[in-house]
């Protein structure tokens, strides 16, 4: 046995010893975490426009890079277009425009509320404008009625303007504070955000107008600011049908989201999932050549300057390829000021859609009139009026379709159902893992026999071992094997948690692991909200418990190749601590056996990892072990029949053993 392995524990390290020095944190992990999303941010921003360096690379890649864009958003494959069931509730009739209250369901249940505005005579088909608003915080009248004075600019210049209300404040509240205040992490593995829900419903609304007959199918723009900024945006980019867009204070790089950590001030419907990592501005190159106008406030607290100059950069690069002259097709708008819908912004807003739709590039005025009290705009009058089958609130559990992979019942099956799912976690969960995660690094032997070790990004850990009481056997290889036992976030670092007692590894020698992020020396700040270092995982493509599987691997590497290889390594855990166990054994060679003490079900109960629930679930999962062996302890859900099924399948029901709890 090698003398590296004569130490106490292992656990994933941030800020004590080395970290600590460097930089004051409020807990011990912050500055750890800190550097690794600071990198991870690098890396990803040097990819500019996914590395097109012309108009033809760039166009060669365009379709397979809406598909991706899509996929991140939970939108691919595309919804059923199902009917719109289009209602209007009412006419509001003012001088010179008409105000429609109505609303359509984007999907069965997901209600859409909108007030249509259009010119009280209307000749003939007009342009349109989709209008899609911000966090106006307006209650049961909706965020719609905070933005009116668009909806009626555009109406009394010869414009239909339906301006819909978004998923949450709106008129039928629904959600998008998940992770960023209700600890919803399970919306990560089910790749579910609201602004998938918002470029949907935007899309369904671009159905809508060109279905009626007043409006030009030809002539469609998108505008809107802070979350309607964003939602014009991913709208745009999915949808060919609109011509031109405005984008206002919605969209900023991951150098501000991550590294400068803007995306605090940001709740879930501002962002996708980057599954694919990439340099955050190439959505918003997806709408070139089509006419965008990008407008800002210089100092916009949470769209601030110096990304919306980098973001102007890399615009002004593709819109180069196609453009005759500057300013012709993409152009930027910036006025003094914060976080506002400040006149000057409309103004150059109406001015561009206008050049761009009618040909009509004269300057704009904007006369000030007195609003419509928000209730009249209501397209539910009061509460008794809402439908009864709405879903707007639980739409997270139903909008993304989850895999429902159907257990295989022969080997022949088994193969197939193995290549394949494995197959969706490496596109969609494990995209950047390398071919094999590199060993960890001794990085300093401390006094008292622990040791300091590296993983990835100077992400640290401390090892050391625990030795069995009594002597045991060695594997029929004759070869040694010892255990990792991973730890929960909770637990003591360095100890034997008190269920290794009940196993059959009481009596084993067994190292202990503290991934990232758990116990007292390795903790980040968790402030709730805005739950700062899980978010900005998702925004550079994977999860913090991800990043707890490549620790794992890592240690599981260095244990391996300590004495020539010659050790097999087990890994057992409880709970979603476990099932972290089990995705390290499917991406690490090394690992050859799992044990999980009360495995959850479902990745709804944890770990969370990017997409997962697209692909499969816990049980499914550990069923691509087989052939190797697999204890579980306590599994009483009837969901792991699946996994006795899948073992059965491949040959090897006789390497899976389940046990229930006794009551």
């Amino acid at each position: 046995m090698s003398r590296n392995l004569s130490v106490v524990c292992i656990v994933a390290l941030s800020s004590i010893g080395l970290w600590a020095q460097e930089t004051p944190s409020a807990k011990p992990g912050d500055a750890m975490m800190e550097s690794h999303l600071i990198l991870e941010t690098a890396r990803l921003s040097s990819r500019v426009l996914e590395g097109a360096q012309s108009r033809e690379e760039w166009e060669a890649q365009r379709d397979e890079l809406k598909r991706r864009y899509l996929d991140m958003l939970g939108l691919w494959p595309l919804p059923e277009r199902t009917p719109l069931n289009a209602t209007v509730t009412g006419t509001l009739e003012l001088d010179d425009v008409h105000v429609e209250k109505l609303h359509f369901q984007s999907s069965p249940g997901l209600y859409v509320t909108g007030n249509l505005y259009r010119p009280a005579k209307v000749e003939g088909k007009l342009p349109a404008v989709l209008y899609v608003c911000g966090h106006a915080n307006r209650g049961r009248d909706g965020n719609k009625t905070g933005y009116q004075h668009h909806g009626r600019w555009f109406a009394s210049h010869g414009y239909i303007c339906l301006m819909i209300d978004t998923l949450q404040l709106g008129e039928i509240a629904g959600l998008h504070h998940g992770t960023y205040r209700e600890q919803r992490w399970w919306w990560h593995s089910a790749g579910y955000t609201p602004a998938g829900v918002e470029c949907w419903n935007g899309i369904r609304a671009l159905d809508y107008l060109t279905s009626r007959a007043d409006v030009d199918a030809d002539k469609l723009a998108v505008t809107g600011r802070s979350g309607g900024g964003a939602a014009t945006l991913w709208i745009t980019a999915a949808d060919d049908r609109v011509k031109v867009c405005v984008p206002v204070s919605g969209l900023s790089d991951l150098q501000t989201y991550v590294s400068e950590k803007v995306c605090d001030g940001h709740c879930d419907c501002m962002f996708m999932y980057n599954t694919y990592r990439w340099e955050w501005t190439t959505l918003a190159a997806l709408i070139a050549p089509r006419p965008m106008l990008f407008e800002n406030s210089g100092y916009d607290p949470i769209f601030p300057m110096p990304g919306n100059e980098r973001i102007r950069e890399r615009l002004a690069q593709i819109y180069g390829w196609y453009e005759k002259s500057k300013g012709e097709l993409f152009d930027v708008g910036v006025t003094p000021g914060g976080h506002l819908d400040n006149q000057e912004l409309r103004l150059m807003a109406y001015r561009w859609i206008n050049r761009h739709l009618k040909n009509d590039n004269a300057d704009v005025d904007e006369p000030k009139l007195a609003a419509i009290e928000g209730k009249l705009l209501r397209v539910f009058p009061e509460d008794s009026d809402l439908p009864s089958d709405r879903l707007n609130a639980v739409i997270d559990e139903t909008f993304v379709p989850r895999a429902n992979p159907v257990p295989p019942t022969s080997r022949d099956e088994f193969l197939a159902w193995s290549s394949n799912l494995r197959d969706g976690l490496q596109e969609r969960v494990f995209r950047e893992w390398p071919e094999q995660v590199p060993a960890a690094v001794v990085r300093e032997t401390r006094p008292d026999g622990q040791m300091i070790l590296g993983t990835e990004d100077d992400i640290l850990v401390i090892a050391a071992r625990h030795e069995a009481k009594q002597a045991r056997p060695r594997s029929p290889e004759h070869r040694e094997r010892i255990w990792l036992v991973v730890l929960d976030t909770e637990d003591l670092e360095g100890t034997l948690p008190a269920w290794v007692a009940a196993t059959d590894l009481a009596n084993q020698s067994v190292v202990v692991i503290s991934p990232r992020g758990a116990g007292q020396s390795l903790a980040w700040t968790r402030k709730n909200p805005p739950s700062y270092v899980e978010r900005a995982h998702a925004l550079v493509g994977r999860t913090v418990d991800a990043g707890r599987v490549y620790d794992i691997q890592s240690v599981a590497r260095w244990l391996h190749e300590a004495d020539g290889n010659e050790l097999t390594i087990g890994v057992a855990g409880r709970g979603t601590a476990g099932v972290l166990g089990v995705y390290a054994a499917l991406l690490e060679s090394c690992i050859s056996e799992v044990l999980v003490v009360d495995p959850p079900a479902s990745h709804r109960q944890g770990p969370a990892l990017l997409n997962v629930l697209r692909v499969l679930d816990v049980p499914d999962a550990i069923g691509l072990l087989a052939p190797r062996h697999a204890t579980l302890i306590d599994a009483e859900s009837e969901a792991f029949g699946r996994t006795e099924q899948a073992y059965r399948a491949a040959g090897y029901g006789d390497r899976l053993s389940r046990t229930v709890r006794a009551d």
